[in-house]
């Protein structure tokens, strides 16, 4: 089992990114997926899920300006990043939730840095 993020990086403020987390491993379709993020020195936060409906949920710190989606067909989840602000400099890290197995797994982080 493995969950693959990539696409974080330096950007100024206002600036985009685009996440992605890849994952094998697992039934892609059945589960919950997330982004979480962690600022030094702060706790792990929820930024957004997507449910196996396609139902979506957001921080509302980032409401506005992220936009989660997935692809069941590339076992990949997405996180569009807009109107990035330095408070949104993190690392980043994708989570699935296989709520029928109770099966909790973790990608590695990627690094959102936001400079002004």
């Amino acid at each position: 089992v493995q969950l693959q993020a990539s696409g974080g990086g330096l950007v100024q403020a206002g600036g985009s990114l685009r996440l992605s987390c890849t994952a094998s491993g697992i039934i892609f379709s059945r589960n919950v997926m997330a982004w979480y993020r962690q600022a030094p020195e702060k706790q792990r936060e929820l930024v957004a899920n997507i449910g196996s409906d396609y139902t979506t949920n957001y921080a509302d710190s980032v409401k506005g300006r992220f936009t989660i989606s997935r692809d069941n067909a590339k076992n990949t989840v997405y996180l569009q990043t807009n109107n990035l602000n330095l408070e949104d400099t993190a690392v980043y890290y994708c989570r699935a939730s296989d709520y029928v197995r109770s099966v909790h797994v973790w990608g590695q982080g990627t690094q959102v840095t936001v400079s002004s």
